[in-house]
């Protein structure tokens, strides 16, 4: 077993997923505005170091995504952000792409950028701490897309990336996120995310990618936010399943959902009913944020000093999230 294929599934195993902690600057502010707290460093440091430090981390969380301003941040404890999450028995992981533009060529769609100065980007991650890394990729249905170009292009940027964190011994993230917004059915999000992923796998393996050292973090099987049609959580989990034993090589050792839009409750209970029918190999785990913060933030908003309080709403939601990694959640659970 490859060192990397060692730390895809440290992070994974026993029902733990990911915490996605890696928003922006920009997308952190916008959430901190929303629940009217000021976005300083120090209020960003402060929840999220609140979530690092919560007893449910060890239990429920292999991994954390890092942003570039909190990788370099030190705790309260003095100790670093690398640091700290490593205490606590998770890996840290750092966000590398530099966000979503516009692609040349199709002006409603999205490519991802951040390939130039990579490989030197990798090698300071690597030196801070950083066990694996996440880029994204973004692609939304209507009647003429995702294009071939953004299919071809996006999937071109991932392998590159992917080929470049392996090279400096991380494991990439591979998140091809075919977006919920639109008037689509599930179908059409099913055929759109089985051409994206497989489209994906293919560049992997021109650039020599070892899929047994990468972790897939695709969207759920979803009917669009605004589709008249909206299936039952039954059929989004049997629609998932086949879409990825269809599209993604046996090598894999596991799969991060994203949250996409979800409700918090949603999002448990849809990766509960996946891994209730998995007939796979695949580790089919979580990599949310959102759908792990989003009570958290609120109830920390209204008091930012109550530490033990946002950690218990914490810690509940990680907890029922690694229920749902082992197929044992159900609904009586929540409070």
């Amino acid at each position: 077993m490859s060192e990397l294929n060692n730390i895809a599934i440290r992070i994974l195993e026993n029902g733990k997923g990911i915490l996605a902690a890696d928003e922006s600057t920009g997308t952190m502010t916008k959430r901190l505005d929303a629940v009217k707290v000021p976005s300083t460093p120090e209020n960003r440091l402060l929840f999220r170091e609140t979530l690092f430090s919560a007893s449910g981390m060890t239990e429920c969380i292999g991994g954390v995504i890092l942003y570039d301003e909190t990788i370099k941040q030190v705790s309260s404890k003095k100790n670093t952000i690398p640091e700290l999450i490593t205490k606590m028995g998770s890996a840290p992981g750092i966000k590398v792409d530099t966000g979503a533009k516009t692609l040349a060529g199709s002006a409603d769609e999205k490519i991802t950028e951040g390939l130039d100065g990579l490989r030197e980007r990798l090698k300071e991650y690597y030196k801070l701490g950083a066990k694996f890394t996440k880029w994204r990729g973004v692609y939304s249905i209507s009647k003429n897309y995702p294009s071939r170009l953004s299919i071809h292009a996006n999937a071109h940027a991932l392998a590159r990336y992917s080929a470049l964190v392996q090279e400096c011994k991380m494991v990439p993230i591979v998140e091809p996120e075919v977006l919920m917004d639109g008037e689509h059915s599930a179908k059409e999000c099913y055929e759109k995310t089985s051409e994206v992923i497989k489209k994906c796998f293919e560049e992997l393996i021109i650039h020599k990618v070892d899929l047994k050292g990468i972790i897939l973090k695709p969207n759920m099987i979803l009917a669009g936010n605004k589709s008249k049609e909206q299936i039952s959580n039954d059929e989004v989990a049997k629609l998932t399943l086949k879409c990825l034993k269809n599209s993604v090589p046996s090598e894999v050792p596991g799969v991060a959902f994203l949250s996409g839009g979800q409700s918090e409750i949603e999002a448990t209970e849809n990766l509960d009913l996946i891994n209730k029918y998995n007939d796979t190999n695949f580790i089919m785990s979580f990599s949310y944020g959102r759908a792990l913060q989003q009570s958290a933030l609120k109830f920390w908003s209204q008091n930012i000093q109550n530490i033990e309080g946002t950690q218990k709403i914490f810690n509940h939601r990680a907890k029922m999230n690694t229920l749902a990694a082992q197929g044992k959640w159900s609904k009586d659970l929540e409070i």
